[in-house]
């Protein structure tokens, strides 16, 4: 009788146990807008455990379809948070709803308007054909941004919608489009082939938000605790990109599903990780004011409301201020990751 009462107990003390591990695995959905090297700082986060080091179970899924419809999906509860162009996030907040940008893993976009070798100005290219992924995405706002600076405007060119960079460039090489906003790798197989980069963000001092990491205020509000873990995974992250290149290449290499081992194809994968690392991965997540202050300018051509309007009312750096002021950061730096 003894030994069974102690074997209750010690069932009873395993399923509390159980639950106290499942309890601190907390589940977050993230969704991605797009499939790019850009995202490789998360999938690192996911794929070497660093989510669940800091309490929380987190699923990487893609959607797809530009910014626009990961946010749709975001206040809909489908997911908890999403990824993508952070104009779409903003619009979204003028109009009313409870979304927020909470991180900003990039601290400007990489995108690149890459063209046929004949087109040597963005006049040539004017009443042609050019690619993005999708109306809403991040690379279809850069393209504005683009033209923008160039004096012109959406309408005098041709958009088509493509959904990814590969199939853009395989489009551009076709002749099926005479230009094209490529991300990583792309970009690097097109100017290795003698196509021609007509616009680069770097080149021309455009700042705006690739790749922000967006949710709602209600939220952060209710789930405060579960988003510092959150935070500190994705913070962790991008260290753990920025120090371990062989296993962030490895990662890079399965997500993105380059199967071939060819010198070729892994030299453009390390070019793309070569550029995050060193250029454009954010260690603090904080988003850029003048980032912000772009899309709040462009988005104000056909929202008024965005004119004038406080950058601070769309982000959210509480989280971010909270993990920084723990020291965990500074303590990243300094011993695990120096």
């Amino acid at each position: 009788m003894g030994s069974i009462l102690i074997l209750c107990m010690a069932m009873m003390i395993s399923a509390f146990a159980g639950a106290r591990s499942g309890a601190a695995q907390e589940r977050i959905r993230l969704g991605l807008s797009s499939i790019s090297a850009t995202s490789g700082s998360i999938w690192v986060a996911e794929e070497k455990g660093l989510f669940k080091k800091h309490g929380v179970n987190v699923e990487v899924i893609y959607i797809g379809g530009g910014a626009a419809r990961v946010v749709s999906a975001l206040l809909s509860g489908e997911i908890q948070f999403s990824v993508g162009g952070g104009d779409a996030v903003i619009r979204a907040a003028l109009r009313g709803a409870d979304t927020v940008l909470a991180f900003s893993p990039m601290n400007r976009g990489l995108q690149r308007l890459i063209s046929r070798p004949e087109i040597r100005t963005p006049a040539e290219l004017k009443g042609k054909r050019v690619a993005i992924t999708r109306f809403g995405s991040a690379g279809h706002w850069a393209f504005q941004l683009f033209v923008k600076k160039w004096g012109m405007r959406p309408e005098d060119f041709q958009l088509i919608q493509l959904e990814a960079s590969p199939a853009m460039f395989a489009n551009l090489e076709k002749g099926g489009c005479e230009a094209a906003v490529l991300t990583m790798p792309s970009f690097f197989v097109a100017e290795e082939r003698g196509f021609r980069t007509l616009a680069d963000p770097a080149e021309m001092d455009i700042y705006y938000l690739q790749n922000s990491v967006d949710t709602t205020r209600s939220y952060l509000k209710a789930n405060r605790a579960q988003a510092i873990r959150f935070a500190k995974g994705l913070i962790e992250g991008v260290a753990y990109f920025k120090k371990y290149k062989k296993e962030s290449l490895e990662v890079l290499q399965k997500k993105l599903r380059i199967q071939s081992a060819q010198e070729k194809d892994i030299k453009y994968l390390e070019a793309s990780y070569n550029l995050l690392a060193t250029k454009y991965y954010n260690p603090t997540l904080y988003a850029t004011p003048k980032a912000v202050e772009t899309s709040l300018e462009f988005i104000a051509a056909t929202e008024p409301k965005a004119r004038g309007a406080d950058v601070k009312q769309f982000v959210d750096e509480s989280i971010l201020r909270e993990v920084e002021a723990s020291g965990f950061i500074k303590q990243l730096y300094e011993t695990e990751y120096r």
